[in-house]
């Protein structure tokens, strides 16, 4: 096809975009605070908000692609998220944001699925497909590492707005190139969609999130966040008995069947988890242990994430020597090496014995997320390409999600009981809740004190973030033998499967 690499183009940039726009946020925040007089809940919302709408909506969005057109989708979802990224930039009330937040969610989820299932119909050729995925992930690694640098310079120069209003020119680009460049495809015997099922999905994902999420902010003790968990995980199971009673299901469970799916998308959701941690830990690490700036954290953490970018590009060369199960075990193997060197870690860095280990374990996540997201889209019919990459990109909001949870309660955990206040020091509640806590008390005490203070909680930071290390590489290696046995007999070289209407 003339145009499949500029399709490949179009379809990177927008996920180059999702990515970066997944990541600026944070470093907007406390702007929020100051020029919207936002509220800790509200703050919590604004963050939380666009994941809930996008996670509840991606294998919605992912179906209706596979019925109406995955460029039209596509197109619809760009234009939208410009019109809402220029709606947050300019909200002028906490609650406004939090509407806007939501509405880049639906816009979003139009976007994620239908570019990778546009990938999957017009790379045909399993060696093509595999390089072509590859290249998208590398992209999706390279927001997720551009992301903090470019909110960093935009927050040096600009208002807070400026984070989003950054998306409008290029998802300008984006809707031009695609109209000019895409080809349409779509699932020529779709049915209609279940609206039970969809309901079933978004309000079981959305709880479910919100559950996880809670649990991590307030613990899972309370009522309410274990009745969101319990009422999430049924509706969930019935979305799931429903696909097994429809002619045309939102989600094909058979497919779930297929070794080279389920394992896949299992070892996503858990290296996700991993990863989504380490996000968490080191911004807290690099700004609040070394005293480093937003933009210079970003700035140190972007060897990493563009090595993920080349370990995407790198993937589909080893897998003939390697295997599919070598090279997602070998990538997964490489991260875990790279969280225990972060137990070495203390309140001093050498960034230049830092920098090799972060561009190896970026490698590595490169490595592992290509193969396992080729494998999702070869062993998945073509006419369902758009369910199949929702379910992986749901996956892989549900892994982020959980990571954030229970890896940072860990963190945190750690932290509480590590914790040796100096005596006679103020601050003490504040500094037993977060080392954030501890920072923001010393503002207020004498330098003796503060200094005091602020040693103890580094201190005691450095301890959980060992720990958290510690734990998060045990998982990785488990989650890497998984890979290698249950990868294992997965060809090479997946053939395109043939829709029966167009076998002769």
């Amino acid at each position: 096809m003339k145009n499949k690499w500029s399709s490949l183009a179009v379809a990177c940039l927008a996920t180059l975009l999702l990515s970066l726009d997944l990541t600026v946020l944070h470093l907007a925040l406390p702007r929020l605070v100051t020029d919207l007089g936002a509220s800790a809940t509200q703050l919590l919302w604004i963050g939380d908000m666009y994941g809930f709408a996008l996670a509840g909506l991606l294998v919605t969005m992912g179906n209706l692609g596979d019925r109406i057109g995955r460029k039209r989708l596509l197109l619809i979802g760009t234009a939208a998220f410009g019109a809402a990224s220029a709606v947050t930039a300019y909200a002028p009330t906490p609650e406004l944001l939090i509407a806007a937040r939501a509405l880049l969610g639906v816009a979003g989820a139009t976007i994620m699925p239908s570019t990778l299932s546009i990938v999957r119909n017009v790379f045909t050729d399993p060696g093509e497909r595999t390089a072509a995925v590859g290249i998208w992930s590398g992209m999706s690694a390279a927001g997720f590492a551009v992301g903090p640098v470019v909110g960093g310079l935009l927050l040096d120069h600009f208002w807070w707005g400026s984070v989003f209003l950054i998306n409008v020119p290029i998802m300008a680009l984006v809707l031009v190139g695609g109209i000019a460049v895409l080809p349409e495809s779509r699932n020529p015997h779709a049915g209609r969609i279940d609206l039970v099922s969809v309901a079933l999905s978004f309000t079981g994902v959305v709880t479910t999130v919100y559950a996880i999420k809670e649990a991590a902010h307030r613990g899972p003790e309370h009522a309410d966040v274990l009745g969101a968990g319990v009422a999430g995980i049924v509706l969930l199971a019935l979305f799931v008995w429903r696909q097994t009673r429809l002619a045309e299901p939102l989600i094909d469970v058979r497919l779930f069947a297929r070794r080279a799916f389920s394992v896949s998308i299992l070892t996503n959701l858990l290296a996700i988890f991993a990863m989504s941690a380490m996000m968490l830990m080191f911004a807290w690490y690099l700004q609040l242990v070394l005293g480093w700036s937003p933009l210079l954290a970003g700035l140190a953490q972007l060897p990493g994430g563009l090595s993920g970018a080349v370990g995407g590009v790198l993937a589909a060369r080893l897998i003939q020597p390697l295997g599919r199960n070598g090279v997602v075990a070998l990538g997964l193997a490489m991260n875990a090496g790279s969280f225990l060197y972060y137990t070495t870690l203390g309140a001093e860095l050498n960034y230049l014995t830092l920098l090799p280990i972060s561009i190896i374990g970026g490698m590595g996540v490169g490595f592992a997320f290509t193969v396992n997201n080729d494998n999702v889209l070869a062993t998945a019919p073509r006419q369902r390409a758009g369910a199949a990459a929702a379910v992986s990109e749901t996956a892989f909001e549900l892994g982020g999600a959980l990571g954030i949870a229970i890896l940072g309660t860990v963190l945190t955990s750690a932290y509480r009981s590590g914790l040796d206040l100096p005596a006679g020091v103020p601050g003490g509640a504040a500094a037993a809740e977060s080392i954030a806590g501890a920072v923001g008390a010393a503002a207020a005490l004498p330098a003796e004190q503060a200094e005091r203070l602020i040693r103890a909680a580094q201190a005691a930071f450095i301890e959980g973030m060992h720990l958290t290390s510690y734990v998060t590489a045990a998982l990785l290696a488990v989650v890497a033998v998984l890979a290698l046995a249950g990868l294992r007999g997965v060809p090479k070289v997946i053939p395109e499967e043939v829709p029966a209407a167009e076998r002769r």
